[in-house]
């Protein structure tokens, strides 16, 4: 028996309940895992309150990352043994794959065995961050040192992965917080800039940071009405990666900017990374090499204890936090 955290209907944290469940041997694939860590992400959110694009069936388990321990490995697996420590690279099924559980069984090919320079919590904060930040700044927007990029909901644990992705290539990073009071945090975390859009207007400042020219790429999590401001504020033949839907609001599609730039807006999910063997092993070997060297750091926000999983998620939920949200077992 291992205790697993399910819901049984969409709601708020309370809906999460930690229960006792048997967890069966690995499939032939797969690769059972102790878990020892687990890192939240917003996706979990907004699959517990039915906002996501997959949908449950009750009751449901959850999440897409965790570190730990194998265990045992399924049959047709040769690259994992007993007793190596290892990172879970998000699956395409957060229900089917759950990872907020004490033991977990995990498709092989979703496995890194994680440097040895890692806490089992910084490795739990690694990928899913990683790979979303990667696969949209390297793989689709093919990134320069001589770019501007706006990160959107910077303090989140993709936006700065996103600030140590870019300053690994050399280019200027402009985030975007709601306020001020995250400034001084998302300057310390990397951004070269940092613009309060509550407080401030987005395209001029944007403007005035770039000599006129805007911002090439453009990395945004919220869409909605953002999307028309934003893309005034892009250069020409810029390029807009849309990797979420915070905002509940539809926005107008800036048709003029969008045609008198030559912009491309692109919906962007982890999953064009995981689903492709070939660009989820180049993934794998920039990431793995960058948490080796030290280029990439993971940012821990704070850490919960596994019986704290309804606070812990409310802490995610309440945007306070700059990096990730870790929950050890």
């Amino acid at each position: 028996m291992a205790r697993v955290v399910r819901f049984h209907e969409y709601g708020d944290a309370d809906v999460l309940k930690i229960e006792d469940i048997e967890v069966a041997a690995p499939e032939v694939d797969e690769v059972q895992i102790v878990v020892r860590a687990i890192g939240l992400n917003r996706a979990e959110v907004m699959f517990r309150r039915n906002a996501y694009v997959q949908q449950a069936q009750f009751p449901s388990r959850l999440g897409y990352e965790a570190a730990g321990i194998v265990k045992a490995v399924g049959a047709s697996v040769s690259d994992f043994r007993p007793g190596q420590s290892v990172s879970v690279i998000p699956t395409e099924d957060m229900a089917r794959w759950g990872t907020y559980s004490e033991v977990i069984n995990i498709p092989a090919r979703n496995l890194v065995v994680h440097p040895k320079n890692l806490t089992f919590a910084q490795a739990a904060a690694s990928w899913m961050k990683y790979v979303t930040a990667w696969g949209a700044l390297i793989e689709q927007a093919n990134l320069k040192a001589d770019d501007y990029v706006i990160v959107t909901a910077a303090s989140s644990s993709v936006g700065t992965a996103a600030f140590q992705i870019a300053r690994a290539v050399g280019a200027t990073i402009i985030a975007t917080t709601r306020s001020s009071a995250k400034r001084k945090a998302l300057l310390d975390a990397g951004a070269h800039h940092v613009i309060a859009t509550a407080e401030e207007d987005l395209v001029s400042r944007v403007m005035e940071i770039t000599s006129g020219k805007g911002a090439r790429v453009v990395f945004d999590p919220i869409g909605g009405p953002a999307i028309e401001q934003l893309a005034h504020a892009m250069s020409h033949r810029g390029i807009l990666i849309e990797y979420g839907a915070l905002s509940p609001d539809m926005g107008a599609f800036p048709q003029f900017a969008v045609l008198g730039k030559s912009l491309t807006i692109k919906g962007y999910l982890y999953n064009e990374v995981v689903d492709d063997d070939d660009v989820l092993a180049r993934a794998k070997r920039y990431i793995s090499e960058g948490l080796s060297s030290g280029t990439l750091k993971p940012v821990i926000s704070r850490s919960f204890e596994f019986d704290q999983i309804q606070e812990a998620t409310r802490f995610l939920e309440s945007n306070e936090q700059i990096g990730k949200i870790v929950v050890t077992v």
